[in-house]
């Protein structure tokens, strides 16, 4: 049996994707445990880039089978979206994806309550996809699941109960009735297009894990968007971190091997919140631009900081992370000196562990210890040994400050532009 988990440590765009496609030709299956069509997986495979958003990266290898679970909360319009797109690009779906009928939809009302509350006076940032009201919807024991789309007599009824509940906000919005049969006349369009995915997954993913078959869980979102250990209320409605894939998929602890986290080189963070390590001058900027940092989803720009030591490492522990993937080296090729931040002052106060209190966070000010860069391209490079000295310095040094071996290093979208 080997169950390998692949976790983002951050803020999210650390680089799973490729790590997935990269570590997917060697496994049976690829698992979606959580998040929705708010992620955004960037791969370049053939030469072409494929950003995918609910279906695992490990579809673009042929033979390879993938998993949505019921973890994931899934809008059917965007599955069927993406489920075109990648046909129309030669991959085959028959026999390779299956969807958890247990995972709960995202229905239009859900995209126009998001982008409703987004009005609000706090706004977090959101996609607007849809995924919070979905996963509100699910924790308050409303939501309506893969099971009961397929049934239309249980979803007319459903959808009608909760069409009633939420009128009094999205008659502001919407014409209610109208919505309805739009919702009806959309699911018969769709649902002969994703039914022969659908089964009881947790049930498939036991049963291969039992064959000794090979699987790779991946998340969506990083560690320091989990709703109960990243920058609440600035996180997602779902839990990426790694004991995340038991609950969203059905599978017991003791199944789990090993557990990969994804860490870029740098920090980056999209949207609302705090970021302590966030740089507004020239340095940022040049880290942004020559990383290419724009949401693969939102497509709005990072945020952008020198490596945040102190985040890793809470992601290092709530993860039970012993090795690292780190991505996006090259992108600190042309820096005279590198800045690592190592712990935050708040109130003459030295803190070296992640604060849970937003308003801690929010007025914590890094501490930095400064490394000399390298001043050399790195690109193309596939052996750990011809990394110039001070990149390798700077390696050590990140699995020094966050406890963790580096075993990976990625430097490009590709599978070649990677160190092992």
């Amino acid at each position: 049996m080997s169950t390998l988990v692949v976790v983002g440590t951050q803020w999210g765009d650390e680089g799973k994707g490729k790590v997935v496609h990269l570590l997917s030709e060697h496994a049976d299956y690829i698992v979606r445990y959580q998040g929705g069509n708010n992620a955004g997986h960037t791969v370049v495979f053939d030469g072409k880039e494929f950003i995918l958003h609910l279906i695992p990266a490990g579809i673009l290898e042929e033979g390879k089978k993938c998993i949505i679970g019921n973890g994931v909360v899934i809008d059917p319009e965007a599955l069927v979206q993406e489920i075109e797109f990648l046909k129309g690009k030669g991959i085959v779906f028959k026999d390779r994806l299956f969807i958890s009928d247990s995972a709960h939809i995202i229905l239009p009302y859900h995209r126009f309550l998001d982008r409703f509350r987004e009005r609000q006076k706090v706004r977090l940032g959101t996609t607007c996809k849809g995924i919070g009201p979905a996963y509100s919807d699910k924790v308050a024991r409303v939501g309506i699941r893969m099971a009961e789309y397929l049934n239309s007599v249980i979803f007319q009824d459903l959808l009608n109960r909760n069409l009633r509940e939420k009128a009094p906000i999205l008659k502001k919005i919407c014409k209610v009735n109208q919505l309805r049969r739009e919702i009806l006349q959309k699911r018969e369009e769709l649902l002969p297009q994703i039914k022969g995915y659908i089964v009881d997954t947790s049930v498939l993913i036991n049963k291969i894990v039992d064959q000794g078959k090979s699987i790779i869980f991946e998340s969506a979102q990083g560690t320091l968007l989990d709703v109960d250990f990243g920058t609440y209320p600035f996180v997602t409605s779902s839990n990426p971190v790694a004991g995340g894939v038991c609950a969203g998929t059905g599978i017991g602890p003791t199944k789990i091997d090993k557990v990969l986290g994804v860490v870029k080189a740098y920090t980056t963070r999209v949207g609302e919140g705090p970021f302590p390590t966030e740089l507004l001058n020239q340095t940022g900027r040049y880290l942004r631009e020559k990383g290419k940092e724009f949401g693969a989803t939102t497509g709005r720009s990072r945020r952008c900081g020198w490596f945040d030591s102190v985040l890793v490492r809470h992601a290092v522990l709530v993860n039970g992370l012993k090795e690292l993937a780190l991505t996006k080296l090259d992108v600190l090729d042309n820096l005279d000196s590198i800045k690592i931040c190592v712990a935050y002052r708040h109130k003459g106060e030295i803190i070296r562990t992640f604060p849970m209190s937003r308003e801690v966070f929010r007025h914590c000010r890094p501490v930095y210890i400064e490394v000399p860069g390298w001043r050399k391209e790195i690109k193309g490079i596939q052996q750990f040994s011809r990394l110039p000295l001070n990149a390798r310095r700077y390696i050590r040094k990140i699995e020094e400050l966050v406890g963790a071996k580096i075993s990976l290093i990625s430097m490009g979208r590709s599978k070649e532009e990677t160190i092992f």
